[in-house]
């Protein structure tokens, strides 16, 4: 750490659990083992970094930082800026026309002296932090650019835990720990738990697995209508699995008929491509059945 006297911080995209946690840890991690490196952050992600707006990491902050664990979202401030995309960032006064987000923001960097920056977030962060990193390379700027990943699908290959996923998942559980308690509300209830997950299913399943396991640990009074089985979950959906509606369907009718409720998780992206592939055959079907009747 001899050569780097300056470290700078910045979390973007989406919020996720973790971001707060991460700041303080880095904090702290820093402070201990180079507690004579400067520390600062960008307020809201890239856009801080191309308006140059940033807040230094004082000795009160070093000390309390700790206090940041207990918070969720960013303490810093979030916000969805790529900086290739030129448009974007002109449109939203973030560079001025004619400029490259990417050398903008080389360009800060270097004014501010930054030796290392950590960048905080999911898929579109850390691609833009790639970007900047061979820009910064391609142009001779002595800068070291450290991706995290942040992201609640826990879906970035190779990393086998992304910061997020599993308080995302546990609170899931704890949502429809509560939701469930409407299984009874009526006959015949179905309950649908749509979890974030457009590609990957991860969170929906840790999600259903953790509720799972809570619900072992609980005690149930069949005699009175409680049972184990009513707030179990029945189905769980995800998008990298194949979905025979009817199938499913049929059986989750027989579990309707059996205990009079259905508990369904399911990721929002679940079943997508089966549905298109059926629209495209349906459309195929349509476009022969024309052919045929014009000839």
């Amino acid at each position: 750490m001899s050569d780097v006297k300056k470290v700078a911080f910045l979390t973007a995209g989406g919020l996720a659990p973790c971001l707060s946690s991460s700041i303080a840890a880095l904090i702290e991690r820093y402070s201990e083992v180079a507690p004579e490196v400067e520390l600062i952050a960008y307020t809201s992600g890239y856009k801080g970094l191309l308006l140059g707006e940033s807040l230094p990491i004082t000795d009160e902050i070093r000390k309390n930082a700790a206090v940041l664990y207990k918070h969720g979202g960013s303490p810093i401030g979030n916000s969805r800026v790529k900086l290739t995309n030129v448009k974007d960032c002109v449109k939203r006064g973030l560079v001025k026309e004619g400029e490259n987000p990417l050398e903008v923001a080389a360009n800060q960097l270097t004014k501010d002296g930054v030796d290392v920056l950590h960048t905080i977030g999911g898929d579109d962060t850390n691609t833009t932090a790639a970007d900047l990193a061979a820009f910064l390379a391609n142009n001779d700027y002595e800068l070291t650019v450290v991706g995290l990943p942040k992201t609640i699908d826990n879906d970035v290959i190779p990393i086998k835990q992304s910061l997020g996923a599993w308080t995302a998942a546990e609170e899931g559980a704890k949502y429809f720990a509560n939701v469930v308690a409407e299984h009874n509300a009526n006959p015949r209830m179905l309950i649908i738990h749509e979890v974030m997950g457009r590609n990957c299913g991860w969170l929906t399943a840790y999600a259903a697995k953790i509720y799972h396991e809570h619900l072992e640990e609980l005690d149930f009074l069949p005699q009175v209508g409680l049972s184990k089985a009513r707030k179990d979950v029945h189905a769980i959906f995800i998008p990298e699995m194949a979905v025979d509606i009817e199938a499913e369907a049929a059986r989750l009718s027989e579990v309707m008929d059996d205990i009079d409720n259905v508990n369904i998780f399911i990721s929002e992206g679940a079943g997508v491509e089966d549905i298109v592939k059926q629209m495209e055959i349906k459309q195929e079907i349509l476009f022969l059945m024309k052919k045929m009747l014009k000839s």
